[in-house]
């Protein structure tokens, strides 16, 4: 950085963190012009992660969730670069950024490289297929929101195939349709509940005359020997009765060998039929981060210290699910989770501003706020954790649903303030009123 002109702040990456970090720097900054604020993401509208397993079980339009970076650039004083990061040039001070194509593959904006003084590297991560046979060609992942809404669209095709008997029929002689969803954690969990409210809405506005229970099964594969590994054994157990009550059929100690187009393959010898199947099953850092010169971990991400700078470049930051950041407490890493990448990005702000003015970088420190998990409109299940409730508290039912709704009105609020956050949640209530339940085309 020198004096004679203005600091420029590079965020790669506009998931919840990266978007939240740049609204804030755009704010605070951008608008007085103490710094250049600059977001680059491959795709030109975001919506919160947490949200696909609903986009793709049809109970939320996405096109009413989706936020226009270039919009959201606008209105906050940033500058939005749309493409995806292939490189970066740390003696130049440059990142490349690859070409962006329209529907057509038309070109939009060419290849470029942009500039930097302090460069934040926020891309998330990608799905993990472990290299497992069939499994990218005919598992659906869940990381964008065409993925989700592929998903969607052959769920309805498959009920209306089976009604007419364009389907498999099972051994009872009834239509049937099977979805396997391989991975048991917060993902397919939520996904499966989801679906089986799909199956009753579906049938109640006459899209298919098929049983939502009897009719359509839903599979939840799990290699490990419990559902939700990563929390706690008691919210695994509750959440596990719960899924038994909506007939999900939950298989776990079963490591999945091969994914055909009809059928899901285990270790132990089950073959059992797909007519969809969802790879909710693990994550993995962006293939990019390898190739850019900076120490990674195991895991492919980018490992930094206390400050969130990367251990390789004092000028590169990293954050969310693409950085390996010491966890001190725990002696371990900061878990990939939403409420990490809101606390980081609200550090990160602070750490800039300090960075600007000349001051010491302070150290983050990650408070694990406990972990929920939604079964839709029939339950939620999950802990709090904080020195508020002096250790660790189990919540389920409407207090569970209330917590998880806040956690994405509070992403919101990060986004909009808090007058955009209470207009929002009123335009969304009085749209569900007048809107099927579902997405139904």
């Amino acid at each position: 950085m020198t004096e004679t002109r203005t600091p420029r702040i590079v965020v790669v990456g506009g998931g919840a963190g990266g978007l939240e970090l740049v609204t804030k720097l755009g704010d605070k900054l951008g608008r007085k012009g103490q710094a250049q604020v600059v977001l680059v993401d491959r795709l030109p509208t975001h919506i919160w992660k947490p949200l696909l397993h609903e986009v793709a079980a049809g109970s939320m339009d996405p096109n009413t969730h989706q936020l226009e970076y270039a919009a959201q650039a606008r209105w906050h004083h940033f500058e939005f670069q749309l493409g995806e990061l292939t490189g970066i040039d740390r003696i130049r001070k440059t990142i490349s950024v690859s070409a962006s194509f329209d529907e057509d593959g038309a070109e939009l904006l060419p290849a470029r490289e942009l500039p930097y003084d302090t460069l934040v590297l926020a891309i998330g991560c990608v799905t993990h297929f472990f290299g497992v046979p069939g499994a990218a060609e005919n598992a659906i992942a869940l990381d964008v929101v065409a993925q989700a809404e592929r998903f969607r669209k052959r769920l309805i095709a498959a009920c209306v195939r089976a009604q007419n008997w364009r389907g498999r029929v099972g051994a009872d002689g009834r239509p049937r349709v099977d979805v396997a969803i391989i991975g048991a954690g917060a993902t397919g969990v939520e996904l499966s509940a989801e679906l089986r409210n799909t199956a009753h809405v579906l049938s109640a506005y006459g899209l298919h005359q098929l049983d939502p229970r009897r009719d359509v099964h839903i599979h939840v594969i799990e290699a490990g020997p419990r559902i939700l590994p990563a929390l706690s054994e008691r919210v695994s157990v509750e959440t596990a009765k719960l899924l038994k009550k909506l007939d999900v059929d939950v298989l776990t100690s079963e490591r999945v060998t091969e994914v055909t187009p009809q059928a899901v393959l285990t270790a132990s010898g089950k073959h059992i039929d797909a007519d969809l199947t969802v790879w909710a099953a693990g994550i993995t850092a962006p293939p990019v981060l390898a190739t850019l010169g900076l120490p990674v971990s195991r895991q492919g991400q980018i490992v930094v210290g206390p400050t969130l700078q990367s251990e390789g470049d004092p000028d590169i930051f990293a954050f969310g699910d693409c950085a390996s950041c010491p966890w001190a407490e725990k002696q371990t890493t900061v878990p990939p989770r939403a409420q990490a990448a809101h606390q980081q990005a609200t550090f990160l702000y602070s750490a800039l501003r300090a960075r600007l003015d000349g001051r010491p970088l302070p150290s983050f420190a990650f408070k694990d706020l406990g972990s929920l998990v939604s079964l839709g409109h029939f339950s939620a299940v999950g802990s709090l954790m904080g020195g508020l409730i002096g250790g660790s508290m189990f919540i389920e039912g409407l207090m569970a649903r209330v917590m998880y709704t806040s956690l994405y009105r509070m992403h919101v609020m990060a986004l909009h303030g808090a007058v955009g956050m209470a207009l929002d949640t009123v335009s969304h209530w009085l749209r569900r009123k007048t809107s099927p339940r579902v997405k139904l085309h």
